[in-house]
Parts: structure tokens; C-alpha cells; sequence
């Protein structure tokens, strides 16, 4: 993965809270693999998917176009094929490949998918064929490279144990759809209850100045936004305190408030799995946060450059302990993919 400029965060803190419930194994999100201009990744439930990249060392051309295919697992999935454009306009998208129109779709807002049969014979078309071209009209919008798409087929065909059946798209054989695997159960992730709709009491001085020290964060929040502060339960009040900035990524140590104002006890937030941006283990790192409070959904996003194409992200629900990782996403290129890819995903129960 490509590092992150400028962030600039200072050494770790060793405080960190006991655990006070059993510990499941820890969420483990998928490496993602690059077969020349194309990647891949599959999510713990061997979700499938693949994107075109810039050819290596290519410019960004004026109109940037991607081209992904995407399928779940399980003998039922079909695979989707879906185009994204950098622009606002609509229209017809007709997609050809080695000079043949093989799908069309409409698009809206630059995106489209082509679903069905249209949409398996475009994947199995693109994975043998070596040219690809986007028109609308007789105007052409971009020729994605085909090169690696194959093997990137290929690879999902393997992942999802289609290899050998009628249901894969390059690895095709004569069992049935009943010889693939079935999905993986989904990860069941309870979230804690939500608190009263009351906003916490405001730090003292002295409680920043404490959680300067506290997060060694005390340079970097001079001239920055206050923490922010949300309510996690009656007695509990999470605080995103400003960590470091850079040109687009901006960074926040969690820390678990306790006690009455003034005289509040701090702890560093506990994760199931560590944001992807941390530097130490004991010293949880988050970039880009979001919160969401009727959902105890903590979001963390990192680009890898200004115009994001490359970077990863994470989000997390509050159990009454820590916070769950429910959904990640990566993008290790930075060749023109602004559109990254799932590695794990949870289900939530209220």
C-alpha cells in the first residue's frame, strides 16, 4: 500500500483499557492482488472484485473511465460489469471489444451496470479479447486496457470455487452449479444499545490540556478544530482528538471519556482490529473521521493522494466495549482507480 504523506503523528501512549469481554478471533481483511492493468480483491463472504487500472507509468487522461466486475459468491451470483465515468452526464454507454459492440447500458451521472446474460458475455469477452472501447454515440469515452483482466477472472473464478463448473467465466468445466461453494456466513456484529439523544458536557480547559498529554497530540492541536465529542452510553463519551493534518488527510487519536465533567478519566478506544493507519498497536490512529450517532458507526478513510485513487478505509460499530470492524476497503494502486475495493464486510444487529 502507498504511504501516506505528510501526517506527521507523534510517538505512542502505552495506556490502553483491559479488555473486559472474550475476545472473537480478530477480523482478518483480504490482500488484494494486481495482474498487470488490473486488480482484485475478494471479501470474507468471497465477494469478487476487479478493476482496470492506468496502464503503469500512463498519464491521467482528460476523461477518466474505469471498468469493474463484481460478483457475489455462491452458485446463484451472476457476475455485473459496471463502467464509471468522471462527469455528471447521462446517456447511452455502448462498449465494444476488439471492434465488436458487445453490452450497452444506460448511464447516469457517469456510472453504469449491465447485469445478466449481456453482462457474462461482456466479462468473458473482455477476458479474451485485447481491446476495449467506450462510446456513446460515434464519440469514443475511453479505452480501458484489457491486459491482466484474464488472469483477474481467472482468479475470481478460483476464489469463489467455480474453477471446472459452467457457472465460471474463464475456468469453465463440466460440473454444474452445484459443485460451487456456498457463501460464507457473514460475521454478526451486535451493536450497543444508542444512548439518550443528550450531547455531552463540553471539555475544561484543563481536561484538553490533560488530553494533550494524554495522546501526546498537544502540538498538533494547537490552531486545529476542538475534539469532538459524541455520546457512546450514559456513562461513556467517545472524543476524536485532532492528531496532524497533511494536504488531505486528517488525523484523530479515539480516546473513551469517564466521570463528571471536569474530572473526566481518559482511555484509548479499543478496536477489534486496528485502524489501517496506525503506526503503533497500542495507539489508534484515525484518518478522515466520520460518526455517525444513530448507528455507533465510527468511519476512517485515508487517500494515498489528493486525487484518490489509492488508500483504504475502515468503519466500526460500538459493541458497549470497543469498536467492531463492520466494512473495509482497499485500493494498493495508485493508477486511476477511485472506486476501492471491499476486503471485509460484517452484518450489524441492533
Amino acid at each position: 500500500m502507498v504511504a501516506l504523506a505528510a501526517l506527521g503523528w507523534s510517538g505512542a501512549v502505552s495506556a490502553q483499557a483491559p479488555a473486559t469481554q472474550a475476545r472473537a478471533l480478530p477480523p482478518k481483511p483480504a490482500a488484494l492482488e494486481t495482474y498487470k492493468d488490473w486488480t482484485i480483491g475478494c471479501d470474507n463472504r468471497n465477494r469478487c472484485e476487479t478493476v482496470s487500472l492506468l496502464p503503469d507509468g500512463g498519464a491521467w487522461p482528460d476523461s477518466p473511465v474505469m471498468v469493474g466486475v463484481v460478483r457475489e459468491a455462491g452458485p446463484d451470483a451472476a457476475a455485473e460489469v459496471w463502467v464509471s465515468r468522471d462527469t455528471n452526464s447521462g446517456g447511452e454507454i455502448s462498449i465494444h471489444v476488439d471492434g465488436r459492440r458487445v453490452a450497452s447500458a444506460m448511464s447516469r451521472d457517469g456510472d453504469a451496470t449491465i447485469r445478466g446474460p449481456q453482462a457474462a458475455a461482456l466479462a468473458i469477452a473482455m477476458a479474451r479479447g485485447s481491446a476495449l472501447e467506450l462510446r456513446m454515440g460515434n464519440r469514443s469515452l475511453g479505452k480501458p486496457s484489457l491486459a491482466g483482466s484474464g488472469a483477474a477472472l481467472r482468479y475470481m473464478d478460483a476464489r469463489q470455487g467455480r474453477a471446472g463448473t459452467s457457472t465460471a467465466l474463464v475456468a469453465t468445466g463440466p460440473l454444474g452449479p452445484l459443485a460451487v461453494r456456498a457463501a460464507p456466513a457473514a460475521p454478526v456484529i451486535k451493536r450497543a444499545p444508542l444512548p439518550a439523544a443528550t450531547a455531552p458536557a463540553a471539555l475544561w480547559r484543563e481536561e484538553l490540556t490533560a488530553l494533550g498529554k494524554f495522546t501526546r497530540c498537544a502540538d498538533e492541536m494547537k490552531g486545529a478544530e476542538p475534539p469532538q465529542l459524541y455520546r457512546l452510553s450514559r456513562t461513556e463519551t467517545l472524543i476524536l482528538v485532532p492528531c496532524g493534518s497533511g494536504a488531505y488527510n486528517f488525523t484523530s487519536v479515539p480516546v473513551i471519556a469517564t466521570g463528571d465533567a471536569g474530572r473526566r478519566a481518559f482511555r484509548l478506544a479499543s478496536f477489534d482490529l486496528k485502524p489501517g493507519w496506525s503506526e503503533e498497536e497500542a495507539r489508534p490512529m484515525l484518518v478522515n473521521v466520520g460518526w455517525t450517532a444513530d448507528k455507533l458507526r465510527l468511519d476512517s478513510f485515508a487517500k494515498g493522494r489528493g486525487i484518490g485513487d489509492c488508500g483504504g478505509s475502515e468503519a466500526y460499530v460500538w459493541d458497549g466495549t470497543r469498536f467492531r470492524l463492520i466494512e473495509a476497503t482497499s485500493m494498493g494502486e495508485c493508477r486511476g482507480a477511485w472506486h476501492w475495493i471491499r476486503t471485509w464486510s460484517a452484518q450489524v444487529a441492533e
